[in-house]
């Protein structure tokens, strides 16, 4: 299992971008954690090739990273995702990471989430 580590940009003010990539099948990779605490708002996109039968579950973890679990969207959907979209993310873990559950040699993913401290106003 490869851990792909992400990059982090601020977009405005307390607004920032968090970025995986590639997130690949063959190395059953996940992506690094995210301490997000305090950061109520999540939304996240997938997006690239998905290969045969390819799948991003988006994780929360409360103990520090030790027991993970599947997010949900805001309709109460799992966040399993196995065709590009943006959703945003119902709960509020203390972290938070995408990790690759399914596909094939050709799956290569981008995972992309926007974190906006609480109280801050996007621009």
């Amino acid at each position: 299992m490869a851990t792909i580590q992400h990059l982090t940009d601020t977009l405005v003010g307390s607004t920032y971008r968090v970025t995986w990539d590639p997130l690949t099948f063959a190395g059953l990779d996940e992506g690094s954690e995210v301490d997000a605490p305090d950061h109520t708002f999540k939304e996240i996109q997938v997006f690239g090739d998905f290969g045969a039968g390819g799948n991003v579950v988006i994780e929360g973890s409360l103990d520090g990273g030790t027991t993970w679990a599947t997010l949900n969207d805001v309709q109460g959907n799992a966040l399993n995702v196995s065709a590009a979209k943006i959703e945003r993310v119902q709960e509020s873990t203390a972290r938070i990471r995408p990790r690759v559950s399914a596909g094939d040699a050709t799956t290569d993913l981008t995972v992309v989430m926007i974190i906006k401290l609480d109280g801050a106003t996007a621009s």
